[in-house]
């Protein structure tokens, strides 16, 4: 358990590369260069609108948020947020059984 004065580091690409290294025995620089290629492939299949399925982790699902009013915080003027899109993440089961274990 993390201490309340202890500020957790978030885990990050090298992070991840790392534990390839360890677990695999793959060189750095090869451990890096599959993680890059990982995240640009979930990024390039979001980006084309399709939905991302890793049996036992989870979904990235792109949706559309429409056209709405809202507020300026300032002024209080009504103004137009733009139509977008946004990328979601559904975890899978296993993966909430392991986060919640």
């Amino acid at each position: 358990m993390v201490s309340a004065l202890k500020k957790e580091i978030p885990m990050n690409n090298a992070d991840l590369a790392e534990t390839l290294v360890s677990a695999h025995g793959f060189s750095k620089a090869d451990a890096k260069k599959y993680v890059d290629a990982v995240f640009a492939a979930i990024g390039d299949a979001a980006a084309k609108g399709e939905e991302i399925s890793l049996n036992g982790f989870g979904k990235f699902k792109v949706k559309d948020t429409p056209e709405r009013e809202g507020r300026n915080p300032s002024t209080g003027a009504t103004i137009k947020i733009a139509a977008a899109k946004k990328i979601g993440f559904t975890p899978a089961k296993a993966l909430k059984d392991k986060v919640n274990a």
